[in-house]
């Protein structure tokens, strides 16, 4: 989809993520250099009072990024910021997100988000999507 072609008020298509495994907390933990057992040992979460093992804030992050990347189609993502705004275990299943909140000159303003099986929101940010010529 090229950006002219977004409408403001426009919900976005969403992006289902399988649950999240141990091996993408290891893969996303050694990528970030997050050395942080409580993200991989859950005996190590449960010593300091979390009742199970956290991802990290990377991968629902990560999970966004590619989410607004299979939206841009033939435009470019001109900027893209995610914060980390929740928990999230593994297990969990990852649904992204979003609406067109403007389009002018060209560019596509979109909020994004990424929410778990529960319909808390995990993730969430903001996207311009720029046309390309």
């Amino acid at each position: 989809m090229d950006a002219r072609e977004f409408r403001e008020g426009e919900e976005l298509r969403v992006l289902v993520k399988e649950p999240i495994t141990k091996v993408q907390l290891l893969r996303y933990a050694g990528a970030s250099g997050d050395d942080n057992l409580i993200h991989v040992d859950s005996d190590t979460a449960r010593a300091v009072g979390l009742d199970g093992v956290i991802a990290h804030g990377m991968l629902s992050m990560g999970f966004l990024g590619q989410y607004v990347a299979s939206l841009a189609g033939p435009a470019a993502v001109r900027r893209l910021r995610v914060r980390f705004s929740g928990m999230v275990r593994p297990g969990d299943v990852l649904t992204c997100r979003g609406v067109v909140k403007e389009t002018r000159d060209g560019i596509a303003h979109l909020e994004v988000w990424a929410e778990n099986q529960r319909g808390e929101r995990v993730t969430h940010g903001d996207a311009e999507l720029l046309a390309r010529a």
